[in-house]
């Protein structure tokens, strides 16, 4: 069978792998098993250091490419990505335990996303606009910022990294990607199809650093912009550092996403996608539903489908085809979620199934949790508030849409919301007044594309987003060009009059 990894993995600077800086090696572990795939050289701030000298001798360069020839460069790549998606896919599984079929799912973002962004290559529009003066013409333009930061965490180690570095490299900037120390292998698999594409050395750099040294990151002069995406407290943080010193920031943090289900639901469907968004990824996407605000009417009878649908999950390795529940990423998390269930039965939730490790033979040296379903749970106690990260799912009652709207927005958060209902007024109405970035409709929280901008209000954000067009913002400035070819001086505002 082909080794999907190499047993040492070191930063990848200048189209190079680099061994001689300082630093020491850390075990990557399998969540499924416990047991070390590999070793990655984590660095100090020489490593950063070394990748900002690059990407910015390389970035020089770079911006003078045409746009359409950098887009070349993604097309290539996304081509090795969909050659070598299954093993991407395992080696994604391996390492974060995710279910084979999510990890497909997610290497397959990343290929659309070559492609998708590949395309704006040729658009990277700005506009033309009218000039108030004669014989002068009026546009605006995309132009590169420079050397780019990326922070991305380890629940989609391949994905988010494509949303923040395609858009940066087809803008023309260069790319210092530090991934989470948990998912380092995909890291080096993607660094590796970059030097394969061709891409110029220095555009795109890896550096394998601690939380501690990403902050170095953060405050590096000649980093000019940082994308991330992680904890609240964590882009709390960045954002101080950054904002010190007048750096553009973008931040997608965390989410209490809801579905709202109300009385004349499709009770069915709306079982199954509450299912797939609640303990898809064992619950450890920011847009997990972790609320279901459920019209008391149907309260009962959803609740029993959920057990039935529950008791069905296959829990385990992710490389097994029929598993839907993986494990968690380490032993921290699966510490952290039980705290949240004891914490729950504290605040009198009632808990109807799940509520603890699985201990069994097969999950030994794994960290897998059971799927777990609170009740009766107030909208106002702290497992319905504050985010968990793990296969936890609270049941809201509920008797109106009003109250719905109202117990879901408030929340420190403001990611992705869900509305079962067959009222078209009422679907409208949740549109218009849900406070999320992202809303569904008879679906569930999950499953955005990548053609339309990721991202959230509140605490999930602040005002940039990841995918679409709009991710372009993030990664470029606009520069605004006046010609004026009337071979005189005219002063704009004072010279125009329209009094005549």
């Amino acid at each position: 069978m082909e080794r999907l990894y190499p047993d040492k993995v070191y930063p990848m600077i200048d189209g190079t792998f680099v061994d001689d800086l300082p630093g020491a090696f850390k075990p990557v572990i399998n969540p499924a098993t416990g047991e070390a795939l590999a070793e990655v050289w984590f660095g100090q701030e020489e490593v950063i250091d070394r990748a900002v000298e690059a990407a910015e001798r390389a970035q020089k360069a770079f911006k003078r490419v045409p746009a359409p020839k950098r887009a070349e460069y993604l097309y290539r790549l996304g081509a090795l990505l969909r050659r070598d998606k299954e093993k991407l896919s395992r080696l994604l599984t391996l390492e974060n335990g995710k279910p084979i079929d999510e990890a497909r799912g997610e290497v397959q973002e990343g290929i659309d996303m070559a492609f998708y962004m590949a395309g704006e290559g040729r658009r990277l529009f700005g506009q033309t606009t009218p000039a108030e003066l004669p014989d002068k013409f009026a546009m605006s333009v995309r132009a590169p910022i420079g050397v780019v930061g990326l922070i991305t965490p380890w629940n989609f180690p391949i994905a988010i990294a494509t949303w923040k570095a395609f858009p940066a490299l087809v803008s023309g900037n260069a790319v210092i990607w530090k991934p989470a120390s948990e998912t380092p292998l995909m890291a080096d698999a993607l660094s590796r199809l970059v030097i394969e594409a061709g891409f110029p050395q220095g555009v795109f750099n890896v550096v394998y650093v601690s939380g501690g040294d990403a902050i170095y990151m953060v405050e590096h002069p000649k980093i000019k912009v940082i994308s991330f995406t992680g904890s609240t407290e964590v882009g709390r943080t960045i954002a101080e550092r950054g904002g010190r010193l007048i750096k553009r920031v973008s931040l997608e943090m965390g989410g209490k996403n809801a579905v709202i289900v109300m009385e004349d639901a499709d009770l069915d469907l709306a079982t199954e996608a509450i299912l797939w968004c609640a303990y898809g990824t064992s619950g450890q996407r920011c847009t997990a539903c972790s609320r279901v605000l459920v019209h008391v009417e149907v309260k009962e009878a959803l609740e029993k489908r959920l057990l039935d649908g529950i008791r069905s999950l296959k829990v385990g390795s992710g490389l097994d085809e029929a598993v839907r529940v993986g494990p968690v990423i380490n032993r921290g998390a699966l510490e952290k979620i039980h705290h949240y269930v004891e914490i729950g039965q504290q605040e009198g939730a009632r808990l109807l199934i799940g509520g603890h490790p699985l201990v069994e033979a097969e999950y030994t040296g794994g960290y897998y949790y059971a799927p777990t379903l609170f009740t009766d749970v107030p909208a106002n106690a702290r497992i319905a508030q504050e985010e968990i990260f793990g296969p936890v799912l609270s049941i809201i009652p509920i008797r109106s849409l009003e109250e719905a709207i109202e117990i879901n927005n408030d929340v420190m958060y403001g990611l992705s919301s869900s509305i079962f209902t067959r009222d078209v007024n009422r679907v409208f109405r949740a549109m218009q007044e849900l406070d999320t970035g992202i809303v569904y409709v008879n679906a569930g929280t999950t499953g955005a594309e990548i053609h339309l901008p990721f991202g959230g209000s509140k605490m999930t954000g602040n005002g940039h987003r990841d995918s679409g067009i709009q991710a372009l913002d993030v990664f470029t400035e606009w520069k605004s060009i006046y010609v004026d070819y009337s071979g005189k001086l005219q002063r704009a505002q004072i010279d125009v009059s329209y009094d005549e």
